[in-house]
């Protein structure tokens, strides 16, 4: 692609930015990056908004959409302020804590009146949201963040620095309990955040990062910051933190109300309450929308939420994600030692087939790696797997078992889970292999989250939600790489899967700061992933949220956040 380039103004625009920045502004100017991929990979590296649009304007590119679209809590409102909304979600798993929240549920009520240092929006972009900007040194090992200044607790206290640095010590601790340890095991530990002065923050990273920012952000939704010193066991009775709501009341199994912050730092939110009904069944929250009690229901899925498609009474708003699920067998327990056993059990699934049946076309198929192809590095040359029995049955049969054997999944009854599991042993049963099901609560699925304690991590088979991130970064380390608890590494591998091969190509992708090396080494990832299988990721969902009709400004994300700062009704 040829552009036309207003060199003198590019060079201008060059000035202040740094190697890794100046080397994406080249890849985009020489036609090498998408306008799309260049922004994206723009606001990763801390290009603000308005530098961004001037580069694709000197570069004959239109600059009128070229901001992050979203709505952060600093995204200017729009809309008759003054209304009620009330929202249904998924109702919490436990306690409502920084550190230890790992549901769709309890990320949002954390979300609710916690902010992060970015916002990752629906289009795959980083905003500016506690951090204004943010840069790396050459080697995209340390990350520097300014913090916004003007910024107060709902206790009063003024944003700083140290709260940023308490906060990340905090959850990065690898002794500690902290859910975030997914995200930044082999990334980041406590002495790597270091305070620079008031209101700057460096991090500095146990390796190379090209995508660190995200981390930052609301996809690794741990990690709003809480003031320096305070317990976040105490969270929940106080919901403490810097958004555009405080918390009214939050009753455990039952719901929570929000109230408009009055001393908020940007743009106040227009309504002046939100009430959340919380729902353990998708088919409550549907008859809560269809029969006027709700305005918003923050997620469904078309299995069972049929009623609120193609219905005008209802705005579907539909989000293209990398939502999936995972299923996980054990590679240290027979039969599924064998990488045979485990491709055979992938070949029986028709996937275009399941994504029609659960889905109705609002998914993409998956080819059994976690690079969903709403990813720009996803290497979509490698070839993809379909269904063949013949096959599975031959290599069944080559590992030893010719008759099949019998096993058993546990999984949860949430969304369609239930449905794909039933479809996951019917198709097994086609090469002999007999899948016994055990669908339990999600309390009960996820027990404490960890190795001993947990059905999710410790069944030999295992069908687990995995909600959207913006890069693969999670999905690559936390459930496939080698579990290691001193290195905080495979923190959530189900699977107990280990290979030094894949950890070194782990290694190098996140490293990797240029688009066309994560593409190359995504190709080998996803090569090695197909010959081993530990896992078999089948599709990647979009996430569906629905409002009822004259309710406008609902912006949700599709790792499962509803942010309501911008809504109204008529």
């Amino acid at each position: 692609m040829t552009r036309n380039i207003d060199h003198r103004r590019l060079g201008r625009l060059r000035q202040g930015q740094g190697e890794i920045a100046n080397h994406i502004i080249d890849e985009f100017a020489a036609g090498r990056l998408s306008r799309r991929d260049f922004i994206r990979r723009a606001t990763v590296v801390g290009i603000s908004a308005p530098v961004l649009g001037s580069i694709l304007a000197a570069c004959g590119s239109s600059s009128s959409s070229s901001a992050p679209a979203g709505s952060s809590s600093s995204a200017a409102a729009a809309g008759t302020p003054g209304a009620v909304i009330k929202a249904g979600i998924v109702t919490p798993t436990a306690a409502i804590n920084p550190v230890t929240v790992a549901d769709q549920g309890g990320l949002d009520m954390l979300a609710q009146t916690g902010e992060y240092l970015t916002l990752s929006t629906q289009n795959l972009t980083l905003k500016p949201v506690l951090a204004t900007s943010w840069s790396a040194n050459s080697t995209a090992d340390v990350w520097t963040f300014k913090i916004r200044q003007g910024v107060k607790f709902h206790n009063g206290a003024s944003l700083t620095a140290d709260d940023v640095v308490y906060t990340y010590q905090l959850q990065t601790n690898p002794k500690g309990s902290s859910n975030a340890l997914s995200a930044f095991g082999g990334v980041l530990t406590p002495s790597g955040v270091k305070k620079v002065d008031d209101f700057t923050v460096a991090f500095h990273l146990a390796a190379p990062n090209g995508n660190f920012p995200y981390l930052t952000s609301s996809d690794n939704y741990n990690m709003i910051i809480i003031p320096k010193g305070y317990n976040p066991a105490s969270w929940q009775s106080s919901f403490v933190g810097t958004g555009p709501f405080t918390l009214g009341s939050y009753t455990p199994k039952s719901g929570a109300t929000f109230t408009r912050n009055a001393s908020y730092w940007g743009p106040k939110a227009l309504p002046s309450q939100t009430q959340f009904t919380f729902y353990d069944t998708q088919d409550s929250g549907v008859v809560g929308l269809t029969g006027g009690t709700i305005d918003v229901i923050g997620q469904f899925s078309v299995s069972g939420g049929q009623a609120l498609l193609n219905n005008s009474s209802y705005s579907v708003i539909k989000l293209k994600s990398s939502a999936h699920r995972q299923l996980s067998m054990r590679n240290d327990q027979a039969p599924f030692t064998d990488p045979r056993v485990r491709q055979a059990i992938a070949l029986t699934l028709n996937r275009p087939a399941i994504v029609q049946a659960l889905f109705k076309g609002f998914a993409d198929v998956g080819n059994d790696s976690p690079f969903a192809p709403v990813f720009p590095s996803t290497n979509t040359s490698v070839a993809q797997r379909v269904e063949d029995v013949a096959k599975a049955k031959s290599l069944l049969a080559a590992a030893g078992h010719p008759s099949g054997f019998s096993t058993q999944l546990i999984t949860e009854n949430f969304l369609e889970i239930p449905e794909y599991a039933q479809i996951i042993a019917q198709s097994a049963a086609a090469i002999g292999v007999k899948i016994n099901l055990k669908v339990e609560t999600s309390t009960a699925y996820y027990g404490k989250a960890t190795f001993g304690n947990s059905d999710w991590l410790d069944a030999t088979m295992s069908l687990v939600d995995y909600g959207h991130r913006s890069v693969p970064n999670v999905f690559l380390t936390a459930p496939l790489e080698t579990i290691n608890a001193t290195a905080g590494t495979g923190a959530w591998n189900a699977a107990h899967f280990g290979n030094a091969q894949y950890d070194k190509l782990v290694g190098q992708y996140i490293a990797a700061v240029d688009l066309s090396t994560q593409k190359s080494l995504a190709g080998q990832i996803e090569t090695l992933l197909l010959d081993q299988t530990p896992i078999v990721f089948g599709y990647f969902y979009n996430y569906l949220t629905a409002t009822a009709s004259g309710v406008t400004g609902a912006y949700p994300t599709a790792i499962g956040h509803l942010f309501l700062n911008n809504a109204s009704k008529s």
